[in-house]
């Protein structure tokens, strides 16, 4: 089975790598994990570091702000897990 695990980001230049670390690292019960992550138009070059992991996760990025919950949604959509 899959957890799909959608991550919203505006702003997070400085904590994403961090985040995406924790959750790698996080027990889920033998479930494989699809990490999901959503720009929301950050401003602070979080696109960036994005950019560098398109490689390993599903990146999204919106060209306008659209705010959390828009995110979430163009993340939900994209999922491919059981969970």
């Amino acid at each position: 089975m899959k957890l799909s695990i959608i991550i919203p980001i505006y702003n997070e230049k400085n904590t994403i790598l961090e985040i995406v670390s924790r959750i790698e690292k996080a027990d889920v019960k033998g479930l494989e994990k699809e990490i999901i992550l959503v720009d929301d138009c950050s401003t602070d070059g979080a696109k960036e570091v994005l950019r560098a992991l398109e490689n390993k996760y599903k990146v999204f990025y919106h060209e306008k702000n659209k705010g959390k919950g828009a995110a979430l949604r163009t993340g939900f959509k994209e999922a491919s897990g059981d969970i």
